[in-house]
């Protein structure tokens, strides 16, 4: 068993004193941080996932296509997501590959839950926040409470409106959601005839024209080729209203550029494949510059997850999710992800940093990936995507065929790499004798909440943690609470 490492998981230190907050609310599942605070400021903290669910274990033994079933029941808002994993590793398993209309239909199935995770996010869980009593005093603090206090603010309102609108595409393509059941490694079980392109055409219209008017105060086109932080700041102080530039005013108020900074090293497994690459690359970002994803240099470490298995950190296809009856060192239910043995951390940011995009690149190069990258990476990804949607909807052909059939096969292992909302989601499984023996999830929270290493190295968000400012008598410091939403955390997801 693993040593416990000094000052891994003890209790507060002399001359610091311990908080823990939790459970959070307007957060995907269960989530504890524990904190110790010295001279006003977090000097380490610690990530707890305290629910274990263990999806992994119940798909062994298994068909194999009983995956495509299973997975998406780990999570309502990411079901997609799995679902698309799970299928893009029994393709990978069967050696087949979706037909053009498959394709573009599962792009356009996935981007939908995808940007209504980001709607979500950013206006029902993200911006409450700022419309706090602890903001009382701020310039902004009326108008941010008019838009966006919990359950009442006209902008929460708007976007839960516009969510529901997106989600006509979802109903279809998908037939249903969440738990769709239309992904398959070969494409889509249910087409599209011209009436529905029509119609697929109109709900991202009328989607385009409520972001275009709300969140941005401004056309698509323009918030997607922002390519400087000059060109940034001209758009906040530019007239036009939106959120957006709501958000740009009370970030630059409260300084949150600088606040929650990680390691500035991200990875992304490439998003929405076409017919010329893919809409977002896959790759790496690190020390300033890019490089490539090689899939199996990814491990996981069991060091300080309640996990048997500490010896050594484990490939996915090796690996095991066997809750440590004697466990003494672990403090939470998530797994350690590690590339080439260091944290990552993936996501909106991770995904547009890889790609290229000169403003995202700009604004960590100045001030690293702290909160308000992450929530500009979100809202320019937005808009990029859906303009992208709009294309492939004329690209579809309604009388080509949907789906690819692949033969039945009994033995093997295959990995099917995705990203959802959050950033990078990896299914690992292998097959024996017709049944699943092994399956291995590592979600994007996986990633971004994980504990300590048999190094000590923390997560990300542990990480991004320190140094956060917390106040004489806070509990639930605004600033913990920032950079955690910053990440848009899915717990069940998470732990699986």
């Amino acid at each position: 068993m693993t040593k416990p490492i000094a000052g891994a998981n003890p209790g507060a230190e002399e001359g610091t004193r311990r908080l823990v907050v939790g459970p959070f609310n307007r957060v995907e599942g269960d989530l504890e941080v524990r904190l110790d605070v010295a001279e006003g400021r977090v000097r380490s903290a610690y990530v707890s996932s305290p629910l274990f669910r263990g999806f992994e274990r119940i798909l062994e033994g298994r068909d194999p296509h009983d995956a495509l079933v299973i997975a998406p029941r780990i999570c309502g808002i990411c079901s997609v997501s799995q679902a698309h994993a799970a299928a893009l590793a029994l393709a990978a398993l069967q050696g087949i590959a979706p037909t053009p209309n498959g394709r573009i239909a599962t792009n356009l199935i996935l981007a939908t839950e995808n940007l209504a995770d980001h709607l979500t996010h950013f206006h029902v869980f993200f911006m409450p926040d700022f419309a706090r009593a602890a903001y009382a005093g701020r310039p902004w603090f009326a108008e941010a409470e008019r838009r966006f206090k919990a359950a009442e603010g006209t902008s929460v309102r708007r976007a839960l409106k516009t969510r529901a609108e997106l989600l006509h595409v979802l109903g279809l393509l998908a037939g249903r959601w969440p738990h769709t059941l239309t992904l398959q490694p070969g494409g889509v079980t249910r087409g599209a005839d011209q009436r529905d392109k029509m119609r697929l055409l109109a709900t991202l219209g009328a989607v385009r024209a409520a972001l275009e008017e709300h969140l941005y105060g401004a056309r698509l086109e323009q918030v997607a080729e922002l390519s400087s932080v000059a060109a940034l700041t001209a758009y906040g102080a530019a007239p036009g209203g939106g959120d957006f530039r709501l958000f740009l005013a009370l970030a630059g108020d409260l300084e949150l550029a600088g606040l929650g900074r990680a390691y500035d090293r991200f990875l992304s497994y490439g998003a929405y494949p076409g017919g010329e690459g893919r809409l977002y690359a896959p790759g790496t970002f690190a020390a300033g510059r890019p490089g490539a994803l090689d899939p199996d240099a990814i491990t996981e470490d069991h060091s300080f997850a309640r996990m048997e298995g500490r010896e050594a950190p484990h490939r996915p296809f090796e690996g095991s999710t066997f809750p440590d009856a004697a466990d003494e060192t672990g403090y939470t239910w998530c797994k350690a992800p590690r590339l080439d043995g260091l944290p990552y951390e993936t996501g909106a940011i991770a995904r547009q940093m890889v790609d290229g995009h000169l403003l995202l690149r700009e604004m960590v190069a100045a001030d690293g990936a702290g909160v308000l990258a992450r929530v500009v990476a979100r809202l320019v990804e937005t808009a990029r995507t859906l303009i992208a949607m709009e294309t492939w909807v004329m690209q579809l052909e309604p009388e080509a065929p949907w789906c690819a059939q692949g033969a039945t096969v009994r033995q093997g292992r295959a990995f099917g790499l995705t990203e959802a909302a959050r950033g990078a989601l990896g299914h690992w499984m292998v097959v024996e004798k017709g049944l699943v023996a092994r399956y291995q999830i590592i979600a994007p929270t996986t990633w971004n909440f994980s504990p300590r290493d048999r190094a000590g190295v923390p997560g990300p968000l542990e990480l991004a943690l320190q140094g956060a400012p917390v106040a004489e008598g806070e509990k639930t410091p605004v600033s913990v609470q920032h950079i955690v939403r910053s990440f848009d955390p899915c717990m069940v997801c998470t732990v699986h």
